[in-house]
């Protein structure tokens, strides 16, 4: 005879309390990805959303990333730092899905606290993160000029170590941030480590050799300041999504570069969708609320691979020009100039079901003012198929034929409106044919670069 334990049991009493505990959270917790490839104005917007967060977390990517702010006119560029570091009292933090160069972490500190603005105190880095060293760096140059000089073509990195360093995490040999804490175990495991790469720098890749005592006292001296910021961040943002801290999650580069379901092999070598906002942080799944996908108006990438909708640039007046030119379109990190297409609604019907997106918020639109006509691209045609849903195979996407819809553009300016109904008529119907192709709502609108150039249709904290 099975004896059942008596209602007032531990085990009973323990799970109601953990179960109260998770009910009376008030904390309600944000995730923002990019559903293009990258570049679709992310900082921005979590900067204007952490007016309402107490928290803003990095879970994946590195110094890769580059989120550009515009604050009272002045411009502050990001790469590793949450963007809600520009906000006063906003805990940030780095999660263990962040490869950490730790000589450009403590570079990036330096020059936002030349702004006046304080870091240290409330900067949180995951004892998880792997490390990026300067062999990681080595490799990653050293791989694209092979690729160029044989003529396969460059994958197109920011030759920042990222992919070396996500490699070495992989095959679980990485160095972490943790490992900084003890200087032998790090010496050990750094000349182990360090042997290895020099092996392929050398015999395969035909490039120099890099010394250990450099790398190691540079580490070593990075280790000292780095220390105070070290944190186990899952256990801290559950203590604060408990007592009712609003998070925010941050994604970086764009949904069409995951190393899963972007158009491998052009792709990042991280998981840039939402999904990745959990193990990239060490907070369960079910404590992420809400997806806000940013989305461009129009199109662009940097760097190689497929773009079906992609536009000469180079011809004044045509649309490319226009929108390479009033966009601005250079890339934050590498100042690559950003290949610029019509808007593709099939490529973001892919990042919807990807990401889950709960809303969108539509950035840029202000560049598409003055054009005679805009057209989206509605579906492709393949061979004989016909789709509206952007394939997973690169070389499909490469052959695909866009299928473009025109719709008028309009003469007036939507830069710096505020109220969805200030916009000009044709703008507005341009939104909601976009927001009708991808099947997900439009909750917000960015019409300029600063942060009250915001137009607000639903709350991303309140929804």
């Amino acid at each position: 005879m099975v004896r059942q334990a008596p209602e007032n049991s531990f085990n009973t009493l323990n799970m109601q309390a953990v179960a109260g505990n998770m009910r009376s959270s008030a904390g309600r917790n944000v995730v923002v990805v990019g559903t293009q490839w990258g570049d679709e104005g992310k900082g921005k917007i979590v900067d204007w959303l952490t007016d309402n967060a107490q928290g803003v977390v990095r879970f994946q990517g590195g110094h890769n990333a580059g989120h550009t702010l515009v604050i009272n006119g002045r411009k502050t560029a990001l790469q590793l730092i949450p963007s809600g570091v520009m906000r006063d009292g906003v805990a940030c933090y780095i999660g263990n899905g962040v490869v950490v160069d730790p000589a450009h972490l403590l570079s990036e500190i330096a020059r936002i606290e030349q702004l006046g603005v304080d870091v240290r105190s409330r900067l949180f880095l995951s004892e998880s993160c792997p490390l990026i060293l300067p062999f990681h760096v080595a490799i990653d140059h050293a791989r694209e000029a092979l690729r160029e000089s044989s003529g396969s073509g460059k994958i197109g990195t920011t030759g920042k170590g990222i992919g070396p360093a996500y490699e070495d995490k992989v095959a679980r040999r990485a160095l972490r941030v943790q490992d900084l804490k003890h200087p032998q175990r790090f010496e050990a495991r750094l000349r182990e480590l360090l042997d290895l790469h020099n092996a392929e720098l050398v015999n395969v890749l035909k490039a120099q050799p890099l010394a250990l005592q450099p790398i190691l006292d540079n580490a070593l001296a990075a280790a000292e300041q780095l220390r105070p910021l070290m944190a186990d961040v899952g256990y801290r943002l559950f203590n604060a999504h408990q007592t009712g801290a609003n998070l925010l999650f941050e994604g970086a580069q764009g949904t069409l570069l995951d190393i899963d379901h972007g158009t491998y092999p052009y792709v990042t070598s991280s998981n840039c969708v939402a999904g990745n906002a959990a193990a990239g942080s060490g907070l369960g799944p079910g404590m992420l609320h809400y997806v806000l996908g940013i989305t461009k108006a129009y199109t662009t990438r940097v760097g190689s691979g497929p773009f079906p909708t992609e536009l000469d640039m180079d011809t004044r007046g045509s649309g490319g020009h226009h929108l390479s030119t009033v966009g601005q379109e250079r890339g934050t990190v590498t100042g690559r100039a950003r290949r610029c297409g019509w808007l593709d609604a099939a490529a973001l019907k892919r990042s919807m079901i990807i990401n889950g997106i709960s809303g969108l918020c539509i950035t840029k639109l202000d560049v598409l003012d003055g054009l005679p006509e805009i057209r989206i691209c509605t579906g492709y045609r393949l061979g004989s198929q016909t789709l509206d849903v952007l394939p997973l195979d690169a070389d499909e996407i490469a052959a695909c034929e866009p299928i473009y819809e025109t719709l008028p553009g309009w003469a007036e300016t939507t830069a710096g409106l505020t109220h969805w109904e200030l916009l000009p008529a044709n703008a507005r119907r341009y939104l909601e044919r976009m927001q009708a192709l991808i099947g997900a709502p439009i909750d917000m609108v960015s019409t300029g670069p600063d942060r009250v150039h915001t137009i607000l249709i639903r709350h991303p904290f309140r929804a």
